[in-house]
């Protein structure tokens, strides 16, 4: 137990940190009221802070290098535009984690449509082939379709239900639970 000063109450109050992560969420805290009044140097510690964790989730669903970049770097881009509008309802990083997903799955359809209209749907790349960067299971996720791999990302790793894959991915929820489906089977024959 220790004391600490409230910015939020201006009052001095007891503090039982239990882990962590309770000390992480406070950090958050902090740093986004700071970064709300438009101090850079909080916003750049939230960004050093979460980079890895959104670029590891565009990653996994963009299937690609060069995507998941630019898909991160929108993200904190949206969250520098968006930031005020955080009313700390919830966790920060479950807030975030939603706008890394939304950044995401737009990135992705913008590329996707970029080359559609250059290109002949035969000659226009596949994302689904990206460089083998990690190991195990998550060189074979990049091997999925691009929207098998999304789907199974969200639906598996993400914790996502299929009603709310389908409204971000405007697809019938039968369509989640076939493409997630699918993606199973597709593991299992390269496993």
């Amino acid at each position: 137990m220790s004391n600490r000063y409230c910015l939020f109450t201006g009052k001095t109050e007891l503090s039982v940190l239990t882990s962590p992560d309770d000390a992480h969420q406070l950090l958050d805290a902090v740093l986004v009221e700071r970064a709300k009044q438009g101090e850079k140097t909080a916003f750049r510690q939230l960004y050093d802070q979460h980079h890895r964790r959104v670029y590891a989730l565009c990653f996994r669903l963009a299937g690609q290098a060069e995507l998941a970049e630019e898909a991160t770097q929108e993200t904190f881009v949206r969250l520098w535009q968006k930031l005020p509008l955080f009313d700390g309802k919830s966790q920060f990083t479950t807030w975030l984690h939603s706008l890394t997903v939304n950044q995401a799955l737009s990135c992705i359809k913008k590329h996707k449509s970029f080359w559609a209209r250059l290109l002949p749907a035969e000659q226009a790349p596949d994302l689904s082939s990206a460089p083998l960067e990690y190991d195990g299971l998550d060189k074979l996720i990049l091997r999925l379709p691009e929207r098998a791999r999304i789907v199974f990302v969200l639906y598996a790793l993400e914790g996502y239900q299929h009603d709310e894959i389908a409204k971000r991915l405007s697809i019938a929820q039968g369509t989640s639970k076939a493409q997630y489906h699918r993606a199973k089977q597709l593991l299992q024959e390269m496993i």
